[in-house]
């Protein structure tokens, strides 16, 4: 029975690996640099698209997400759907990226939501939350907690359809060129700080100032602000904020776990063919992940550097400055919802998830940091201890 059994599996296992490598020539073929010309005779149809982004052209992090989004859907699509990428300025400034997709003057863009909240204020949600939920929150509630639905009802008006385009983690609070030692201190200090947190940075008695991040080292080194948050260690180094910036506090109670968003337009989308849109959505899901392990990796990386070779001074933020932060936030929020009704729908869902969310990392990730904590040596930011 043995013997009869030999030459059917060694049929099949011939025939699947005949059929990988011919599945792997094709995909070559298919990608290949001569893929343009063959695609003209009108055997293959290209899609070109224009990307337009709210950060500066090769900006590590956030401005290697909107590229490796366009890199994932050339390449699963064949070269069939191709994405250009233009940086902040290079079509439409900063903050003209989404009217920009809305309009069709580009069909896709990279950006932060809370960048829009004049014309949707709701928009903040899918940002960062002062106090709110943290990366790993977020994306559960987006996923599988009803948010990306309701993003999707916020932005249909302008006919524009968001993915989650990535998260930063956790941010620092900033870097400040003036040492906090209490809430009197933030009094009529000028700070970069955008979306609902500058709305709470007013209200602790500090002063707002909506800059766009390729303008935050000259205006920290000019004496226009005092203060400016960026993102974390990996972009802010990349900015060269420690050479303009006395003081690198934390955490960073204004964005826990800051999203990023790629936004579609909708009729962009809808007129591809149905094997594209799901490379789209697939190619957008798969850059959201990935950002967070780049920042993840790189902000451990570049603290090292900004400790052992820039000296950085790095702080907590005083308790009293946090107390005055937190009670501003929950005045701001209050705000927001009552005054409009959308942005009431979705604070309702987004913190009566991050309330069961609490609850379970209370047992979950905040017992073992503790645990871990306790059993390993303390962690000290100083030069010496991170050499």
């Amino acid at each position: 029975m043995r013997e009869k059994q030999v030459l059917p599996v060694i049929v099949v296992g011939l025939t699947a690996a005949l059929v990988a490598v011919i599945a792997l020539w094709t995909l070559d073929r298919v990608a290949g640099p001569d893929q343009a010309a063959s695609s003209q005779d009108g055997s293959v149809e290209v899609i070109e698209w224009k990307l337009v982004t709210t950060w500066p052209k090769g900006l590590p992090g956030l401005g290697a997400a909107p590229e490796n989004f366009a890199r994932r859907v050339n390449e699963a699509s064949g070269g069939r759907l191709r994405i250009k990428v233009f940086g902040a300025g290079e079509i439409v400034p900063t903050f003209e990226v989404f009217d920009a997709v809305s309009r069709g003057v580009a069909e896709a863009g990279h950006g932060a939501a809370y960048y829009w909240k004049g014309k949707i204020p709701a928009s903040v949600f899918y940002t960062a939350v002062p106090f709110g939920m943290t990366a790993q929150e977020a994306n559960g509630w987006l996923h599988y907690g009803g948010g990306l639905e309701l993003w999707r009802e916020l932005y249909a008006p302008f006919g524009v359809v968001p993915f989650a385009g990535g998260s930063t983690g956790v941010q620092m609070a900033g870097w400040f060129n003036i040492r906090l030692n209490s809430r009197d201190d933030l009094e009529g200090l000028k700070m970069r700080i955008p979306g609902l947190a500058g709305e709470v940075f007013d209200a602790a008695g500090g002063s707002a100032v909506r800059i766009a991040g390729g303008e935050v080292y000259t205006s920290m080194q000019t004496g226009v602000i005092d203060a400016v948050e960026w993102v974390g260690p990996y972009n802010d180094r990349t900015l060269g904020l420690m050479e303009v910036g006395d003081y690198y506090y934390y955490p960073g109670w204004h964005e826990p776990g800051a999203m990023l968003e790629t936004i579609v337009n909708a009729e962009a989308l809808a007129a591809l063919p149905e094997d594209l849109q799901a490379i789209v959505r697939v190619a957008a899901r798969a850059t959201n992940t990935d950002m967070l392990d780049d920042f993840t990796a790189n902000n451990s990386e570049s603290l090292q550097i900004l400790l052992t070779e820039f000296d950085t001074e790095v702080l907590p933020l005083p308790d009293d400055v946090m107390d005055a932060l937190y009670e501003s936030s929950q005045v701001a929020i209050e705000a927001l919802v009552n005054a409009d009704p959308l942005a009431k729908k979705i604070a309702a869902s987004y913190f009566a998830f991050a309330e069961k969310v609490r609850t379970y990392h209370e047992i979950s990730e905040r017992a073992y940091f503790n645990v871990r904590n306790r059993l390993l040596p303390p962690v000290s930011l100083t030069a010496e201890s991170a050499e």
